[in-house]
């Protein structure tokens, strides 16, 4: 089950004006992800949000197809209102009003994963 990062820059001296933005978060409404076509391809199993200065990552940890991830926060209403408010925060304006201009933003913003350990991985090598 991997895990996805998304960086998101703010501005720095911010961080309690932020997290205030996502104290009533208006989560998603299911965790199952969807293909293009609309069959399932996998779920949302957790998020968390971490902020220091100028630097806020999101944590997604998933099954599945990670584009899928994509597409259904694009589709979710809690998660425009957030980055609508968020937006007079950030260091570089971005475009997230269509669910193409989200998935764009969230392929740009994820991380490149070099690392993911896990418990199954502890297994596999005994």
């Amino acid at each position: 089950m991997p895990y996805a990062a998304i960086v998101y820059r703010v501005k720095p001296g911010n961080e309690d004006e932020i997290a205030k933005i996502f104290e009533n978060f208006n989560r998603v409404d299911t965790a199952d992800t969807r293909t293009v076509d609309g069959t399932q391809a996998g779920r949302i199993l957790g998020t968390g949000l971490f902020i220091k200065d100028d630097v806020m990552v999101r944590v997604i940890h998933y099954e599945g197809d990670l584009a899928s991830v994509g597409r259904h926060m694009a589709t979710q209403p809690g998660v425009h209102s957030a980055e609508d408010r968020l937006a007079p925060y950030l260091l570089e304006e971005r475009d997230t009003s269509s669910p193409q201009a989200f998935a764009t933003f969230f392929r740009n913003a994820s991380m490149r994963s070099i690392l993911q350990l896990s418990v199954e991985t502890l297994e596999t090598k005994a």
